[in-house]
């Protein structure tokens, strides 16, 4: 069980990525896009072919970063240009890009085993430090040391990549350009006011969603050494509900607070859907019904304590107005 919440912990912080991408088109520009189950996937096929053939890992992985940058502007493009619904321009682009995710790779998927991967490289390199043994021992200490992971580099790696994006997201969301985006997200008919290009902001502002969400994609491609044409099918919902758990257990009073819980959420979520996965009643295949339960849960669950709140404080208001009304009546009786 601690092995797999470490896996969970680990592959979360990743997918984390892919909920900020998907936090910046649903939340910050109220866009609902449809282009991550694509996107992700893109950025997957894009870095797991480029290390195939024997490209940086690195530069493989800022190669996908622009591709899926590409991909939410055609997006952006086609619904602000075309004039196209925004739910069926996200709907056409992942059909289109479902497509160009084979010719990508030539074929519905990559196996990177023999491969050399960017988080392989930050595994060597930790390794090489010595600085699993501290952290061995501090588990052997709780009586964990059968499950821990194999190294701590790719743990920690990812905490500090996602960390940063995260700062940058906050950076980024507070500079005029980001205002702007969210103003557009809010109000449209308000910043067009002001003689913004509020098509530009949409295009930037998808882009940027998309890039998160490839970025994600091609980490975890070298995480599980390969990629594959379906391994996006449903992302959207995940994303979906890394956000609607993240705010409903974090709150949501600050951006920096947002990113975080929606980080939080994401961690949260692979934490759940791994020990469902360990009851005997459900299986691998199942997990696609895990994640929908698991957003119905989050979205109803909040309105039915707000309600019960709601009639609490009803109940109470009730309660003083009465015991005002038979104070009043008891003074007049005297």
């Amino acid at each position: 069980m601690p092995f797999a919440i470490f896996g969970a912990f680990e592959s979360g912080i990743i997918y984390a990525i892919m909920a900020l991408g998907v936090y910046l088109s649903f939340r910050v520009l109220d866009f609902p896009d449809l282009t991550v189950d694509g996107s992700f996937v893109t950025g997957a096929a894009v870095a797991a072919i480029l290390i195939f053939n024997g490209y940086n890992p690195f530069l493989a992985t800022i190669i996908a970063f622009i591709a899926g940058f590409i991909a939410g502007c055609v997006t952006g493009l086609l619904h602000t240009k075309g004039k196209i619904n925004p739910l069926l321009s996200g709907i056409l682009m992942m059909i289109a890009l479902y497509s160009i995710n084979i010719r990508i790779m030539g074929k519905s998927n990559v196996a990177l085993l023999n491969q050399e991967s960017g988080l392989d490289i930050v595994s060597g390199w930790w390794d090489s430090l010595g600085l699993n043994a501290p952290f061995n021992a501090l588990f052997n200490m709780v009586g964990w040391g059968e499950f821990l992971p194999k190294t701590w580099g790719i743990f920690f790696f990812m905490i500090v990549v996602t960390f940063f994006i995260k700062w940058l997201t906050d950076r980024f969301l507070k500079t005029e350009v980001g205002l702007a985006i969210r103003a557009t997200g809010n109000n449209k008919k308000m910043i067009r006011s002001f003689s913004a290009n509020t098509d530009l902001f949409i295009i930037l502002g998808l882009g940027l969603s998309n890039a998160l969400v490839a970025f994600s994609g091609a980490l975890i491609a070298q995480l599980t050494s390969f990629a594959d044409v379906g391994m996006g099918i449903g992302m959207i919902i995940i994303g979906l509900a890394s956000v609607i758990i993240g705010e409903a257990l974090f709150g949501t009073k600050s951006i920096a607070r947002t990113t975080l819980a929606v980080i939080g959420g994401a961690i949260v979520y692979r934490i759940v859907v791994t020990l469902a996965l360990r009851a005997d009643f459900l299986k691998t295949s199942d997990m696609k019904l895990i994640t929908a339960s698991i957003v119905i849960i989050a979205l109803v669950l909040p309105k039915i304590i707000d309600n019960q709140k709601a009639r609490q404080l009803k109940k109470k208001k009730n309660a003083e107005r009465m015991a005002t009304v038979q104070m009043a009546s008891a003074g007049k009786d005297e």
